[in-house]
Parts: structure tokens; C-alpha cells; sequence
């Protein structure tokens, strides 16, 4: 009896916890999969359609079931590096950086808005850490497209992303 007495206090927590638990993680983001890129471009300040990454760039979007995201996009057709990348030349540098752009952190779905919300822990382009950004979105027969906002860029070039849901 008396072990039941000390245990019962830990297994009603643990009965409890566990039923939140699954009360929690019964809730699945919209958006929760894998993502591929399929297609991408921007237009300037100026109006011009341009791609800096290709039309169809590599690239790959993750997010789980609680939102938490990590997306990398990359151009094709990167060079390799001559030799190693801590003996890289200031072009190869640059290609490489200006070739990719990755970052991570949460994704928050507004669907009265149509608007995704990117909480950006941590980016490639440094200006983008620690900040959120917003951006307009449709998701039509398995494919997410949004946009980058011109204030995002610094620039005035807004960037278009479409992606295709792997299955």
C-alpha cells in the first residue's frame, strides 16, 4: 500500500502530462512536410524579371509539425572552388555567397491574410537574423508561392518562391 501511496502522485503527473501531450501535438502545422523548390524569380525596382538563381534553382524547405522551419536555396550551376574553401578566391567567395541563401527559425501561417510569417533565427544574409518578415502567399494543388517584400532585399527587388509538397 504504501508504494502505492509514493508512486501514485508520479504516475497521476505522468498521466497528465502525456495526455497534453498528445492534446499538443495533435495540432500539425498547415504547412508540415517537405517542400522542393520549383521555380523562383525577382523583379527589380526598375520592373525587369531577372533570376539569381535560375528559373528552377535547387532548393529545399522543411518544416514540422510545431512550425519550426530550415530552407536553402541554391543556383545549379555553382562552381566548385579550385581548391580549399580557406584559400578561396574573392570570386569564388562571392559566387558562392551570392549562389545560396539558407536560413531557419518559425513559420506562422495567417490565413485571414494570406500571409506566412518567417521568425528568422539565423540566415546566410546576416541582416536577416533575428528578425521576422512577412510575406504574401497562395498554396493551389500542392504548390506554395510567395513573395519577398522589396524592403526585405534593401534593394527594391522583390523575389518570388514557389515550391512543390513532396509526398
Amino acid at each position: 500500500m504504501r508504494i502505492l501511496t509514493t508512486f501514485a502522485p508520479i504516475l497521476a503527473f505522468t498521466a497528465f502530462t502525456a495526455g497534453n501531450t498528445a492534446i499538443a501535438q495533435s495540432v500539425v502545422h498547415p504547412l508540415a512536410g517537405s517542400w522542393q523548390m520549383a521555380a523562383a524569380w525577382e523583379i527589380l525596382a526598375d520592373g525587369s524579371r531577372v533570376t539569381t538563381y535560375t528559373e528552377q534553382p535547387d532548393g529545399l524547405l522543411l518544416i514540422d509539425h510545431e512550425g519550426r522551419y530550415s530552407l536553402q536555396i541554391f543556383h545549379p550551376q555553382r562552381q566548385q572552388f579550385a581548391g580549399s574553401k580557406a584559400k578561396a578566391t574573392l570570386d569564388e567567395l562571392k559566387t558562392a555567397v551570392l549562389g545560396s541563401s539558407t536560413h531557419y527559425g518559425t513559420i506562422r501561417v495567417d490565413s485571414a491574410k494570406q500571409q506566412l510569417k518567417f521568425h528568422i533565427d539565423a540566415a546566410s544574409y546576416p541582416n536577416w537574423n533575428k528578425t521576422t518578415q512577412v510575406r504574401d502567399f497562395t498554396l493551389q494543388g500542392g504548390l506554395l508561392t510567395y513573395a519577398v517584400p522589396a524592403t526585405a532585399s534593401g534593394n527594391g527587388t522583390k523575389a518570388y518562391s514557389v515550391w512543390r509538397r513532396l509526398e
